[in-house]
């Protein structure tokens, strides 16, 4: 083992990767040497490489602060993992994380995207230029906004997404600006303050501030407003363990977000290729990062699918409580949801395939192509025409519709 270890780092370092310690450095048996790029690869002391699927390409380093594991991960150019555990995740163009990371399975860290120290994500999507303070715990979340790298969207210090609920289920995503839009990097940023909380699921709009300190427990779909936590009075409520009282909030927050997914697998499968052509490593760079939406959109089904199942006890709680004056819609939604619960995932299952859009989606990538001159992904995006980025945003915001439509089509009484 410790011979072929030693080979392993021998030949990694004749390609040209750079190990410092070598003896300190493990790499796994299932580990693909092809896929590690020799090309200013920095290795520093203390780290461990993992899985047959994992990628780094030219410019990574891993450890500058601190030994680092990595599992199954795909990491772009000039990627830093500063220190940490990272598994089964993307990390796209100089995106960098700081020392004590746990990033975990199915998160997405886009273009020159950050994380500060001792962060921890999960089934977490990071847009462009996107900043994570210190001592976060930030997963099952979407989050865009900002322009770049001097106009971004921040999470604040001490932030927390708080994901699992008292009733035991993490039915509980929240898209902090959108896909359509997001996408486009010409949005107002968000700046989530630090020592602040918010309380999944929710929607908060391009532009919104959320106070220092602030415990966020509803949902801001206006935009440029400042959002104040208000003080919990004390007091003593009855609780029945197992009642859900707004279920209709739950599950559209759920299929909006679950189409939201869809919408960005729809820009990954079409609108990042056109980057990618006839550079290998980037190209399977990119097709993992469909395979982490395609795993998000399998997870998001399964929590909603939970969440559905634990309706039929609600509803009986619901009525008891109550004491006879129970509202029929209430009731009805909740049976509607449980009955129908396959079929809904089943549906959003199956719309990662489908073609949507297809008028609006060709027109523009026929602009982009005609737009992209050689350039980057970033600076191409950056300096699309206005009524360029307007179309894709239609395409996406179509799929985002369509998406949400169909499903609201097999449980009617969530529309009113």
């Amino acid at each position: 083992m410790a011979a072929e270890n030693q080979d392993k780092i021998q030949f990694l370092i004749g390609k040209g990767v750079r190990i410092l310690n070598p003896g300190s450095v493990n790499i796994g048996e299932d580990v693909n040497l092809d896929r590690i790029s020799g090309d200013r690869v920095t290795i520093y002391p203390g780290c461990r490489i993992y899985g047959n699927d994992t990628l780094i390409m030219a410019g990574a380093t891993l450890g500058f602060e601190g030994p680092a594991t990595i599992v199954n991960c795909q990491l772009g150019p000039g990627v830093e993992l500063r220190g940490g555990f990272f598994k089964r995740s993307v990390f796209l163009d100089r995106a960098i994380v700081g020392s004590g990371a746990q990033i975990r399975e199915c998160c997405i860290l886009e273009e020159e995207s950050s994380c500060a120290h001792n962060v921890g994500i999960k089934q977490t999507i990071i847009f462009p230029f996107v900043t994570l303070g210190s001592l976060i715990n930030f997963c099952d979340c979407l989050i865009s906004g900002g322009t770049g790298r001097k106009n971004h969207s921040e999470v604040g210090s001490s932030y927390i997404h708080f994901n699992f609920t008292p009733n035991q289920d993490k039915a509980t995503p929240s898209l902090i600006g959108d896909v359509p839009r997001g996408v486009m990097l010409n949005q107002p940023p968000i700046f989530l303050g630090g020592q602040g909380g918010l309380i999944g699921p929710s929607r908060i709009a391009f532009g919104s501030v959320l106070a220092a300190g602030t415990i966020f427990r509803r949902d801001s779909l206006e935009g440029g407003k400042i959002l104040l936590g208000g003080v919990i009075r004390r007091k003593e409520l009855p609780l029945y363990p197992g009642l859900y009282r707004n279920v209709k909030r739950t599950a559209l927050h759920n299929i909006n977000y679950i189409a939201h997914l869809i919408a960005l697998r729809n820009w990954y499968r079409y609108l990042r290729p056109i980057f990618s052509s006839g550079d290998g490593l980037r190209e399977e760079l990119i097709k993992s990062g469909i395979e982490i939406l395609d795993r998000a959109v399998e997870e998001r089904v399964k929590r909603l699918t939970a969440f559905a199942e634990k309706l039929p006890l609600s509803a009986d709680i619901y009525r008891k409580s109550m004491k006879g004056e129970s509202a029929p819609e209430v009731l009805l939604r909740k049976e509607q949801l449980f009955e129908s619960r396959h079929r809904v995932g089943d549906l959003l299952l199956e719309s990662r395939q489908k073609e949507y859009g297809k008028e609006p989606r060709d027109n523009f990538l026929s602009a982009v192509d005609r737009n992209r001159s050689g350039g980057r992904y970033i600076e191409v995006i950056q300096n699309l025409p206005p009524d360029c980025a307007e179309e894709g945003s239609r395409w996406l915001q179509e799929i985002v519709d369509e998406v949400t439509e169909e499903a609201l089509e097999i449980i009617p009484a969530f529309r009113s």
